[in-house]
């Protein structure tokens, strides 16, 4: 079978997506391809000049994209409300900003960092913009995790990680996040009968700025894929018509199998009922009745 590649991308004319930190690593050329195929993109990151910059940069690629920059912290709470609240239509969410293996900070909410940003973030993201994705059809939400979501533990009664602090177990910690929120905004959005198909990718050892070296920075391109290789799970996922939600897209497009914890239906339960209790943001469209 014939490996599948961008060059598969259906036409997205008249489909509007969103990618969240899509000035760099496997966001840019994400943005850059899903503009490429006829969607209006919006590059949602927080530095102005970084999100024009990468606009620009999608432009000298794709002369004729519809494309366009929008402000967004993740790890402000208001940030995010301000920028929902900017969003007319949009039929594909791609949450792939993120951060990992940082030394202890908080949001300015004050929450552990890499929890409050890669998971907080997209959760309250998600849900504010769930009316207008339920507005129009076969509306898609693609969650960028990794397989260090097997190393995450979640302890819900220390989600500041006041009881000890690890760089990789508190960025494993919120791609376990990330996969439990996927799954049951999946299950649902399939329980109220919506249209919403709720995926999770993992991009492979990718050379981009999550992994920080110091000096040999420059070198890793030479261990690791091209930002291009580790985008293309997302734009499968995105655009995939073999999609149908609940997947867990690694690199080659191969589906693969979430850990025990974050197939758990009732650890993803307490997950959500705790971010909905932190961010105030409520899915009602399709909350449990």
């Amino acid at each position: 079978m014939t490996p599948w590649t961008p060059a598969d991308i259906p036409n997205l004319t008249g489909r509007t997506a969103i990618v969240t930190g899509a000035n760099s690593g496997i966001g840019l050329p994400t943005a850059r391809e899903l503009a490429r195929h006829g969607a209006r993109v919006i590059v949602a990151t927080r530095s102005a000049d970084k999100g024009e910059a990468a606009v620009a940069e999608i432009r000298r690629a794709v002369p004729e994209a519809d494309v366009a920059y929008g402000g967004l912290d993740l790890a402000d709470q208001s940030s995010i409300r301000r920028f929902a609240a900017t969003v007319d239509k949009v039929d594909l969410l791609v949450n792939n900003a993120g951060i990992g293996m940082i030394p202890r900070q908080v949001t300015k909410d004050g929450w552990e960092m890499q929890f409050g940003t890669n998971h907080l973030g997209h959760f309250a993201l998600t849900g504010l913009l769930l009316p207008r994705l339920l507005a129009g059809p076969d509306a898609r939400v693609v969650t960028v995790s990794s397989a260090a979501h097997s190393m995450g533990r979640l302890d819900l009664d220390d989600l500041g990680l006041e009881r000890g602090y690890g760089r990789m177990s508190a960025y494993a910690r919120s791609k376990l996040a990330n996969l439990l929120f996927t799954l049951e905004l999946q299950r649902r959005a399939r329980t109220a009968g919506t249209a919403l198909t709720s995926v999770a990718t993992h991009p492979g050892a990718t050379a981009t700025s999550i992994f920080k070296v110091g000096p040999l920075q420059p070198l890793l391109g030479l261990f690791l894929q091209s930002a291009e290789a580790g985008a293309t799970p997302s734009l499968y996922a995105a655009t995939s018509p073999a999609i149908t939600g609940g997947e867990f897209v690694g690199p080659r497009t191969k589906l693969l199998t979430p850990s025990e914890t974050a197939r758990s239906e009732e650890v993803a339960r307490r997950l959500w009922e705790v971010s909905t209790e932190l961010t105030g943001v409520r899915f009602e469209e399709i909350a449990y009745r």
